[in-house]
């Protein structure tokens, strides 16, 4: 089996009180991502991503379709510890996600619900926090960290479950350029070594590094595909009001002037590259 996750005409729907009909909030969607990919989802605020991802990991049930984790259907509750094993999940707020008073505690709370043994359990929690450069700061308060060291913490709660796939909920979205830089590299070293991440974000330049590039808007699919093929839809991302990566604005300005240079260019390095070949 190639797919991680399948999602099968997933609706996912909720009343307000100030509306007579329900809201969709996922609408109608189907996809499947494959085991060892890095896929990016995007989207403005009430897009339907942050949904869709807690769909994923049975925090959310579907109102009709069907989410499947390895296999297992989310809405089989006696699959629920298999799917959230399989399927790790970090969210925007680290300090939603951090539950001891010590940073090697909430590292092992997970495995320990697992009901791991206490010797796996200790091996787990170092591995984690080494894998994570945070095990200098294993006997620390979570309080008296930064921002982005309290999200590597929430990370290595994670990877100490050892799931074959980690979700992220724009876990770059309250930090800083440093802290942000710091989680994404983390999150590409997970990536290399076989977890497939599916990673929410707002962020153009994080989905811009992906394998592929999800774009959501009112509940819905509206681009899917590779970086370049996804963003070489400028005008239409722009529609959306989402922004582009800084490389691939450019590209549009240049080519509405005329200039002939490749659509193919989505990153900063890329257009490097080809102003210094052009200029050789």
């Amino acid at each position: 089996m190639n797919n991680m996750i399948r999602i099968d005409d997933l609706v996912f729907e909720y009343k307000r009180e100030d509306q007579l009909e329900p809201v969709h909030a996922v609408n109608h969607v189907s996809l499947e991502i494959e085991r060892g990919s890095f896929t990016a989802i995007i989207g403005k605020n009430g897009s339907g991503k942050s949904t869709l991802a807690k769909n994923i990991n049975a925090l959310l049930l579907p109102s009709s379709g069907a989410v499947y984790v390895k296999g297992f259907n989310t809405a089989d509750e006696d699959k629920l510890w298999d799917i959230r094993q399989t399927a790790g999940m970090v969210f925007q707020n680290p300090d939603n996600q951090l539950v001891s008073s010590i940073v090697e505690d909430d590292v092992a709370f997970g495995p320990e619900n697992l009901g791991v043994e206490p010797e796996e359990i200790r091996k787990r929690v170092d591995d984690s926090l080494y894998s994570v450069n945070m095990y200098e700061e294993r006997k620390k308060a979570p309080h008296l960290l930064s921002g982005g060291q309290k999200q590597r913490i929430a990370i290595a709660g994670v990877i100490a479950m050892h799931p074959e796939c980690i979700i992220l909920d724009e876990p770059t979205a309250m930090l800083d350029p440093h802290g942000r830089n710091e989680v994404m590299e983390i999150i590409h070293t997970l990536h290399r070594e076989g977890i497939t991440i599916l990673l929410i974000t707002h962020f153009m330049e994080e989905a811009a590094k992906a394998d592929r590039v999800i774009i959501m808007d009112e509940g819905k699919v509206v681009l899917d595909g590779t970086p370049a093929e996804v963003f070489g839809h400028a005008e239409e991302i722009k529609a959306l009001s989402l922004d582009v990566p800084f490389a691939v604005d450019l590209v549009y300005r240049l080519r509405k002037r005329g200039v002939k240079i490749p659509e193919s260019i989505i990153s900063t390095e890329e257009m490097v590259d080809y102003i210094v070949c052009k200029l050789k």
